[in-house]
């Protein structure tokens, strides 16, 4: 009884929320019937004295009924196409608008919203089953399994989401693009023409005018003017053609044209198709400054220097082809990054111009040579071996024909010192031994003419 008499005193003290000013003891009686009066006095028990009493007259319980915790929460999304997501997205906008500004409800509105958008472009652009090579246009695309670098499709400059959205990289020209856009590629992989026609346009900026090319953009013929309607035109300071502002993105590269005619290294805007080119171009050896500009060598002293190594680092080739020690120590793999230096002392790259100009070029080679000439005479009994004498004055040391005081035959390749040999005025001892030769074998009487 103690029990139930403080239940009820503690029901009184603390009001019910869900009890309205008319009881739900009226709703239940009939119209005809009367409710009878109770008092407080009569209905709850006196307690005991010394009991605690509960007086919370004036303070309402509260359960958590101010919330609303019934309804469905801003940006709560459980659709499943494209149309149920885009009503997600109105809702969640016109919530965002009608929040306060900078409040943190909010900034969480514009998180769901950023949700419900990757969601419904996920939707859009689906991952599954998409092949992992595709050969489009001599391009050949590899899925890209990377999710967390953030690149632009060349196709139509947008941001490729790689946590949600599936894109492709060309192997020849790393062209990049939206599994969505390769449908739409127009232009062929400029790596074939890198493997079919290396060569470079030699004219600088060679303008032609937009008339030739109908107003239009040299790649997509998407219209274009010079006013900006519809479209900007924009230059490529490598071909000379004007394209939109979707296959131009005032990208900058060195132009090799100037670089051979006028040593001018400052990069100049070019489109995309033409960067993609001299990137792949930049390592290849197609320059032959000799026939193209000879007046460079008298201009770049550089060039002289990265000549005169290049020549004698041919000199010393056969020494290594020729060495065992030197085919097993893999000497010749020095210059794997520039194997035309092992071929030949004219051609030269665009990147061999680059690291003329910074520099770079000449110390690595003058180490190189260091190297190659430090086998050869002092390493290598073999290689010792085949050096040569001076046959003029049969003096000094043991000569090779890459040392800086020596010149060689270039009929026989002896070596002689270099004073010896110019101040002889008579032509090369081993030259003159083989004419002589040659003619006592011609004026010597076969053996009929004696009988």
């Amino acid at each position: 009884m103690e029990y139930d008499e403080k239940l009820a005193r503690f029901r009184q003290a603390h009001l019910n929320p869900f009890n309205k000013q008319s009881g739900p003891r009226q709703h239940e009686q009939g119209p005809g019937e009367e409710v009878p009066d109770v008092t407080p006095e009569e209905a709850l028990p006196e307690l005991p004295p010394g009991e605690p009493e509960f007086c919370c007259p004036e303070r309402v319980m509260d359960l958590g009924l101010s919330e609303d915790h019934f309804s469905r929460p801003v940006g709560l999304f459980l659709a499943s196409d494209v149309q149920q997501l885009r009503q997600a997205i109105e809702e969640c906008k016109q919530v965002i608008l009608e929040l306060p500004e900078q409040s943190e409800k909010q900034k969480d509105a514009v998180v769901r919203l950023i949700h419900l958008r990757l969601k419904l472009q996920e939707l859009k652009d689906p991952n599954e089953d998409e092949p992992n090579i595709r050969v489009l246009l001599e391009h050949r695309f590899y899925k890209e399994k990377s999710k967390s670098v953030k690149q632009t499709c060349d196709k139509c400059n947008a941001i490729i989401w790689g946590l949600i959205q599936t894109w492709y990289t060309c192997t020849g020209c790393y062209y990049r693009c939206h599994s969505k856009c390769l449908n739409l590629i127009s232009k062929p992989c400029v790596s074939s023409k890198v493997s079919h026609q290396a060569e470079y346009e030699l004219n600088i900026c060679p303008e032609t005018g937009l008339d030739s090319q109908d107003y239009r953009c040299a790649e997509c013929r998407a219209p274009i003017s010079l006013r900006g309607v519809p479209s900007e035109a924009r230059q490529c300071d490598y071909t000379g053609q004007y394209y939109c502002s979707h296959c131009h993105w005032n990208d900058l590269a060195v132009i090799p044209a100037r670089v051979v005619h006028n040593w001018d290294f400052e990069p100049r805007k070019v489109s995309r198709c033409s960067m993609r080119y001299l990137a792949l171009m930049v390592s290849r050896p197609v320059l032959r400054l000799r026939e193209i500009n000879p007046l460079l060598f008298s201009y770049v002293e550089e060039l002289v220097e990265i000549r005169k190594l290049r020549q004698d680092i041919l000199l010393m080739k056969p020494y290594f082809i020729t060495c065992r020690e030197a085919m097993e120590a893999r000497l010749l793999l020095q210059l794997q990054d520039r194997q035309h230096f092992v071929e030949n002392d004219e051609m030269y790259s665009v990147q061999d111009l680059l690291d003329v100009h910074a520099g770079r070029l000449g110390c690595s080679l003058t180490e190189i040579h260091t190297l190659f000439a430090k086998h050869i005479k002092l390493d290598c009994e073999r290689c010792q071996a085949k050096g040569f004498v001076c046959e003029l004055c049969r003096e000094g040391d043991v000569l090779f024909p890459f040392d800086s005081h020596t010149s060689v035959c270039a009929d026989c390749s002896a070596v002689f010192h270099r004073d010896c040999y110019y101040d002889n005025s008579t032509t090369c001892p081993k030259c003159a031994r083989l004419s002589l030769r040659k003619q006592s074998l011609f004026q010597e009487p076969g053996p009929d003419v004696e009988a």
